[in-house]
């Protein structure tokens, strides 16, 4: 599973929604060598996100040990991750689809993360 779209719209929409509350990181099996640019170009125009200026295809061995593992619908079998909580969202790879597809993509990531927020505050934090 490559790491340059879903995953890192989602770990920029983590960073951008959710700082407060967790850390995000998007990793792969893969490294592409560059992030989706259809990603890019919606997450600037949608949120002034540039995705470019801090964040890289990163192998799930460059990310620390997560608490939680999200996965996007790899429709392949993902790795195993030792974790608290996992869940998989499902998402299809909007790669090479339209722009409705893609927003509609990150719109998707963007009620997850928020639902993911409010998960977290309410079973984990005390």
């Amino acid at each position: 599973m490559h790491n340059s779209c879903r995953s890192q719209i989602a770990e920029a929409l983590g960073k951008y929604l959710a700082s407060d509350v967790f850390e995000s990181y998007s990793a792969g099996t893969e490294i592409k060598s560059q992030i989706n640019q259809d990603a890019v170009k919606y997450m600037k125009q949608q949120y002034g996100i540039d995705m470019e200026k801090n964040q890289y295809s990163k192998l799930i061995t460059d990310i620390p040990t997560p608490d939680i593992v999200i996965t996007m619908g790899c429709n392949v079998s993902c790795p195993a991750l030792p974790c608290r909580h996992r869940e998989d969202w499902g998402l299809d790879d909007p790669t090479g689809k339209d722009e409705t597809i893609f927003l509609e993509t990150i719109r998707n990531i963007h009620s997850k993360i928020l639902k993911l927020k409010q998960d977290i505050l309410k079973n984990y934090v005390e």
